[in-house]
């Protein structure tokens, strides 16, 4: 499968699974999740939903909740995108906002001490 088609389902998926997380879902550790996200492999048997949550305390709870949620996003994927197989969903949070934090944090130490 070529690597724009699989760009193009990473956005849509991205888009989709946001979607149903702000409508569908009734669960309230989930109300407050971004999708940052979402990498699809090549065979279409998983992809890899990364996540952010306003609240950091509760980062595991929401992980958790998605991950027991997931045949039930999975399901209204394959409603909504027409595709041959949708792919099992894998939940992670994305630490690269608190990675980059760090980082300038780090630049702004060093141009203090020079």
């Amino acid at each position: 499968m070529s690597s724009i088609r699989i760009e193009r389902l990473n956005h849509t998926y991205m888009e989709e699974i946001s979607k149903i997380l702000a409508e569908e879902i009734k669960d309230e550790d989930i109300k407050f999740v971004t999708i940052t996200k979402v990498t699809v492999t090549n065979d279409l048997s998983y992809a890899k939903v990364y996540f952010t949550v306003l609240d950091d305390e509760k980062k595991n709870s929401t992980l958790k909740a998605l991950n027991e949620a997931s045949k039930y996003i999975r399901k209204l994927l394959a409603d909504r995108i027409e595709i041959r197989h949708t792919p099992e969903l894998r939940f992670f949070y994305d630490d690269s906002i608190e990675y980059g934090n760090r980082i300038e944090e780090k630049i702004k130490e060093i141009n203090k001490t020079n």
